[in-house]
């Protein structure tokens, strides 16, 4: 079969102005607390998207950890390639996929680190094993093989195997301050609905909705 043949309809739900939340977030969380509710795979795995200081995008897998009217977060090795690239551009995209939802969220926004208290209260609540990976693994760099990851890792394991594990200082967290934020509701025909909330400038802080074609 033909890539090109492959296709289905959309027709599980719609979306209009009048049905979502008068704030972004609000209405993300409704549908975040959807996805989870429908036991969606990882229903929390964004794409983020970050660009160099050549213009190049890249993009990865990350795990939202909290979304409230500030924004969302997420935490990273801060010599990371992605890391690196907020330190000299600070414009993120975010993106939701709930294919079995039919349905996505794109977020467009700036980051901000957060504190170093907020970065050890998150750290501490991992487990164990997830923090040794955190000390073993230089995120993004080359290695010379697994073997020599994994040796690594046990170092650590070894190294602190008695009391509390210290936070990283090469670790730490992003909130994604959100200036648009898109949900989409596929839609048959492929006339899916589109609704853009945008901050609006005057006082940043209400934000206006409008009606994007398919």
């Amino acid at each position: 079969m033909k890539l090109s043949d492959l296709r289905r309809e959309y027709c599980q739900g719609e979306l209009s102005e009048q049905d979502v939340a008068a704030h972004p977030m609000t209405q993300f969380d409704t549908w975040l607390k959807q996805a989870i509710d429908a036991n969606l795979p990882d229903p929390t795995a964004m794409v983020v998207a970050t660009v160099d200081e050549e213009g190049q995008p890249s993009q990865r897998i990350v795990l939202l950890k909290d979304s409230n009217e500030d924004g969302f977060v997420f935490f990273t090795n801060l010599g990371s390639r992605k890391a690196q690239e907020l330190k000299h551009n600070k414009k993120i995209s975010l993106h939701f996929p709930w294919h079995a939802l039919e349905r996505q969220v794109i977020v467009y926004g700036e980051v901000e680190p957060l504190s170093t208290k907020k970065n050890m209260a998150y750290f501490i609540s991992r487990p164990k094993e997830s923090q040794l990976a955190a000390w073993a693994s230089k995120q993004s760099h080359p290695i010379s093989s697994r073997t020599m990851l994994m040796e690594t890792f046990e170092r650590m394991k070894h190294k602190f195997s008695q009391g509390e594990m210290p936070t990283p200082d090469f670790w730490g967290g992003f909130r994604v301050k959100p200036n648009k934020v898109e949900f989409w509701q596929g839609g048959e025909f492929r006339l899916h609905d589109r609704i853009m909330y945008s901050r609006n400038n005057l006082d940043n802080t209400t934000w206006d909705k409008q009606r994007l074609a398919p």
